[in-house]
């Protein structure tokens, strides 16, 4: 029998955080005069209730979790606070139902980006707040799982990512520690340096601050319905695609950077497949605009990085409506989407690396076909990749693949047009947010669409962002067993 008490104790920490990050936006509409602030207050105090319940409720002494509560943590950590974090939403001005607001919540958590809101620009700061700030939590958390939990469950080739802490017990928490700080620490002060840039390129201090929120985190949710295109600002738009590629590196090097260990993020072959990505994927779009919407070049170049850049890293922001472009964009667009950011990143996706392996596998292959029998083994910066590894990346992409295939189809079974049922699936599944047409696509919204389908598309974001397996192993009988 599993013993459920350390995960209800993870669950209420969670849920208690979640009650006092409410009360930022409960002090904002609070000094606006807004009623508003009421809803977040009740809100926050039952969710501390129900987090200090879960957590007095289910005090252990200290003691190692298995690795099946460390599953049942992963999964339900997401789902959970979720739900709570719908609360201001169903009880506000928008009187949302319980199924868009848990979307809305839950899109946000998982830094996906996806909404069913519109009138975004006429909405409360206070709720403005409060989207964005589910946002960077959900960032802090994907960080958590990147570089803790699903490189030590194995999950889809994330072992060969398990941080390396040689030595006995206390040097090893003691190193883990520094890691967390220092990553911690780099994730809160780029969201500063990144808000004050802003603030000085010509937004004002609010939709700086939220706007640096979702930028690092990769999450997407704006302050306007036209996303950055509301600002029509060159600056702007350079800083925040900066700070949506920033997202998407691994933030284990800021570690290595803050020990002074240069070497590692020039020898990484992974930020070089991550830029280089970036870079053809610029390029390909950006001519399109120029020879296809006749744009300038550096306009097209403008808008072109700032688009690829933001769906490769899952982040959905927009300064041009992509969503009917059609073409060699789309196709592009598509593909990089299921790419995203690298390892250790607040991005969705397949990541990058596991590109790496399968191009190095491949590479092999083709060798041996020529020398039969040569010893080949494949490599990734410089270590060899183990047959298990690859082996479990080869099972992701699979389970991948069809989990978007089986997710298109229920969307399509639903009634949900074509487009909207593929690209929506895929979305989901990579934690982008937008798809492609005029219902889904950027400046449009989910609100349509069918309730199933919405609880679908939630299923599938907690589904991508826990990387699949995290999930599927619950549903094992054998799980269960003692």
């Amino acid at each position: 029998m599993i013993d459920f008490r350390p995960v209800l104790n993870i669950i209420g920490f969670l849920l208690c955080v979640l009650a006092a990050a409410m009360l930022l936006p409960m002090a904002v509409d609070f000094r606006d005069v807004n009623p508003e602030w009421r809803v977040f207050a009740v809100s926050a105090g039952l969710t501390l209730f129900f987090g200090l319940l879960l957590m007095l409720g289910t005090r252990t002494g200290p003691r190692r979790r298995t690795i099946r509560q460390t599953y049942l943590a992963a999964s339900l950590g997401w789902l959970v606070p979720g739900l709570f974090a719908a609360l201001p939403l169903i009880h506000g001005p928008l009187q949302m139902s319980f199924t868009d607001a848990a979307f809305e919540a839950i899109s946000g958590l998982t830094s996906t980006g996806a909404t069913v809101i519109h009138g975004l620009d006429a909405l409360p700061r206070g709720l403005l707040l409060w989207r964005v700030l589910l946002n960077w939590l959900g960032g802090l958390g994907v960080l958590a799982m990147g570089l803790a939990v699903l490189p030590e469950l194995a999950v889809g080739g994330m072992q060969m990512f398990r941080l390396e802490v040689p030595g006995p017990a206390e040097r090893t928490t003691s190193r883990t520690n520094r890691i967390a700080t220092v990553v911690g620490g780099a994730y809160v002060s780029l969201t500063i340096l990144l808000a004050l840039t802003l603030w000085v390129a010509g937004m004002t201090g609010f939709e700086a601050l939220a706007h640096a929120m979702s930028t690092i985190s990769t999450g997407g949710f704006s302050t306007s319905d036209a996303s950055i295109g509301h600002f029509d600002n060159r600056a702007v738009d350079l800083l925040i695609t900066l700070g949506m590629i920033v997202g998407g590196l691994p933030f284990l090097l800021f570690f290595h950077l803050a020990r002074g260990n240069v070497r590692s993020f020039l020898r990484d072959h992974q930020l070089r497949w991550y830029f280089a990505l970036l870079a053809l994927g610029t390029a390909g779009v950006s001519a399109w605009l120029v020879g296809s919407r006749g744009l300038a070049p550096l306009d097209a170049l403008r808008h072109g990085a700032f688009t690829v850049v933001s769906v490769m890293t899952g982040t959905g922001f927009f300064t041009l409506e992509y969503g009917n472009w059609g073409g060699m964009p789309a196709a592009i667009l598509f593909f990089l989407a299921f790419v995203g950011g690298c390892a250790g990143s607040t991005t969705g996706g397949i990541k990058v690396f596991r590109f790496q392996f399968l191009f190095a596998d491949a590479l092999v292959q083709m060798r041996r076909l020529r020398r039969p029998h040569a010893v080949l083994i494949a490599t990734f910066n410089r270590r060899p990749i183990p047959e298990e590894v690859l082996g479990s990346v080869m099972g992701f992409l699979f389970v991948y693949a069809l989990s978007f295939a089986m997710l298109a189809m229920a969307l399509a079974f639903l009634g949900v047009d074509f487009i909207t049922a593929i690209t929506g699936a895929a979305s989901s599944l990579a934690n982008l947010g937008p798809g492609l047409g005029r219902e889904i696509g950027p400046g449009g919204s989910y609100a349509a669409l069918p309730e199933a389908a919405k609880w679908l598309l939630s299923g599938g974001m907690v589904f991508g962002r826990v990387e699949l397996f995290t999930v599927l192993v619950l549903f094992v009988p054998a799980f269960w067993r003692q």
